[in-house]
């Protein structure tokens, strides 16, 4: 039995089944819109511009000023405020009128300086005579003012009616320590207690009058926010106080 002989012929090329033939672009070929794109964030505000440098100093400046406006203030009321103990000054020309004034320490500003109508002079007549008692009365804010928020201290009322023993004797009008003022406070600084007369100081105008005053240390009481007493305190603690004042809001 003859033999058939098979015949292979083997290539040298081999292809590669798992190799991927890149696939020509059909330039006709659109794209599919109804395939999904990625996400892509929203883009975030832009930050504001900064201040320029000028401006931004001036606003630091202004702020750094009203803090320290702020801490003065605080300060200056702090220094004003009145304790259980004041200074009080009585003083006045001769021929003027009496001024009250009331102090923390003979060194700081008064937190209480009221002009009387009484001349100074009729007033130190009624301390030689005996005790005096003066009695300052004010009325009191609506009510429509104090819903408002504006209701004030009562060292800090304006106008006053005055009652000295009883009698009623004019007004008193709140002030501002001026330069006069606060030379005859300076003057008796170093009294503690006592009375005297200023000598008279030569001035552009003419020669002024000579100033009388009388200085103690007083107990201050505080019934309540509209009513408050300073009596003065004698130095051997015998006796009634040969001075009072009394502040009433009615």
């Amino acid at each position: 039995m003859a033999k058939t002989s098979m015949h292979f012929h083997w290539s040298n090329k081999v292809s590669n089944e798992d190799q991927e033939t890149p696939t020509p672009i059909n330039p006709c070929h659109k794209p599919n819109v109804n395939q999904a794109e990625p996400h892509k964030p929203s883009p975030s505000p832009p930050p504001p511009p900064p201040l320029p440098r000028k401006k931004l100093q001036a606003v630091t400046v202004a702020r750094f000023r009203s803090v320290l406006t702020a801490i003065r203030q605080n300060r200056a009321n702090l220094q004003n405020t009145l304790g259980p103990k004041v200074v009080g000054t009585l003083f006045g020309s001769r021929r003027g009128h009496a001024y009250f004034a009331f102090q923390k320490n003979p060194t700081a500003q008064p937190a209480f300086l009221i002009e009387l109508q009484t001349p100074i002079s009729g007033l130190v007549k009624e301390m030689a005579s005996g005790q005096v008692r003066i009695a300052l009365e004010c009325d009191k804010e609506e009510e429509k003012t104090k819903k408002v928020g504006n209701s004030r201290k009562l060292l800090e009322e304006p106008v006053w009616r005055t009652y000295c023993n009883g009698k009623k004797c004019g007004f008193a009008v709140k002030r501002e320590c001026g330069e006069k003022e606060w030379r005859v406070l300076k003057a008796v600084e170093p009294i503690s207690m006592g009375a005297g007369v200023l000598p008279a100081e030569k001035t552009v105008a003419g020669e002024d009058e000579e100033t009388m005053y009388m200085r103690a240390k007083f107990e201050r009481v505080m019934g309540s926010r509209d009513s408050e007493a300073f009596y003065m305190m004698n130095p051997d603690s015998n006796g009634a106080p040969e001075l009072s004042v009394y502040l009433l809001r009615v």
